[in-house]
């Protein structure tokens, strides 16, 4: 059996703060953001996926590099608020799911997991990676960004991040990983 956070988990944060992460004022996410944007090795993304794309902060920024952006979040409010944040954006899509089981359609060649995977037990741990495996297209890309302190999910950030890239297998590589106090940072191409 799973230990994955359940949905409602998420609609519980939401409907206590609008913003329960403060990313619209963070400083922190806000560098982690710019971190995240400068470690893609492309300038453009032809069809790109975010999981968990919560209010649509990273969305917003994101979107300018990719021609066809699918973001994804359990949560219907947060996903409200990304949706009039992102409303100018016309190739966004936005989808209410969690993954694994509500993977988006498409073949991707960007995906991204900022701050996500951790709410997931090791069963749903893997099956995500067999989805993002199927889905990557040749050479894309696969960007996990994880706080690494101390938490009360499922798995901590190091862990989720190691076990992931173990289950996706010998054809992906790592191209760069970086580390802060904070989070920790890996960028992968699929083969």
């Amino acid at each position: 059996m799973s230990n994955s956070l359940p949905p409602d988990y998420f609609d519980a944060l939401y409907a206590r703060s609008p913003d329960p992460w403060s990313f619209e004022t963070s400083a922190y996410e806000d560098a982690k953001y710019a971190a995240t944007l400068a470690a893609l090795p492309d300038e453009r993304y032809a069809a790109a996926l975010e999981v968990g794309c919560s209010i649509g902060v990273l969305t917003a920024r994101l979107a300018p590099r990719c021609d066809r952006l699918v973001a994804i979040d359990p949560a219907a409010a947060a996903l409200e608020l990304a949706r009039r944040r992102c409303a100018e954006l016309r190739h966004v899509d936005f989808v209410q799911g969690y993954v694994p089981a509500d993977w988006p359609a498409g073949r991707f060649d960007l995906i991204l997991f900022s701050e996500v995977i951790y709410y997931l037990g090791l069963p749903d741990l893997g099956a995500l990676a067999a989805r993002t495996a199927g889905a990557i297209a040749p050479g894309g890309h696969v960007l996990l960004v994880h706080w690494v302190r101390e938490t009360d999910y499922p798995l901590s950030g190091d862990e989720a991040a190691e076990r992931f890239i173990a289950a996706l297998g010998d054809g992906f590589r790592l191209l760069r990983q970086q580390r802060t106090d904070d989070y920790r940072l890996d960028l992968l191409v699929a083969p």
